[in-house]
């Protein structure tokens, strides 16, 4: 888990800014600030228009009786790829259009119910070889019961 913080904090950065260089090379330095300017304004758009339909088909399916379990996890994956269209750089405008489009957005969501399942499975595994926890009634305790008054309680 801490290769992965050390990824995210320290490796994305580095590669969205050799990106920026590069295209900064290619294009010039105007060029690619109004390209990333353009950038955020789309995945804002795009944000704004997959949000309302993702929020529309949950609130269908909450009318309909059936649990939004697709709908939630399509408004987390829309609001995860507004996040990075939002961030400025290429890299993450580009993960942040997968996911707020709605055939890769699909392809994302089969993965995380799989990976959630597979997790989900594997804590289930885990506790079924675990010794299993002492209950009052493993106990063969002689002893005398004694009738003791109950505490004492505040007033109301």
């Amino acid at each position: 888990m801490p290769l992965l913080f050390l990824l995210l904090f320290v490796g994305v950065p580095l590669l969205e800014i050799y990106v920026i260089v590069q295209v900064g090379q290619a294009l010039g330095a105007l060029p690619t600030i109004a390209l990333l300017v353009a950038d955020s304004l789309v995945g804002a758009l795009l944000l704004r228009a997959q949000g309302r339909t993702v929020w529309r088909r949950f609130r269908e399916a909450l009318a309909s009786g059936r649990p939004p379990a697709s709908e939630t996890v399509d408004g987390a994956l829309v609001i995860m790829g507004g996040a990075l269209m939002l961030t400025p750089g290429f890299v993450t405008d580009a993960l942040g259009i997968l996911l707020l489009l709605p055939p890769s957005r699909a392809l994302a969501r089969r993965q995380v119910v799989r990976h959630a399942r597979s997790r989900l499975f594997a804590g289930f595994a885990a506790t079924r070889g675990a010794p299993r926890a002492r209950t009052r009634q493993d106990y063969d305790v002689d002893a005398t019961a004694h009738e003791i008054d109950p505490p004492l309680l505040p007033p109301r």
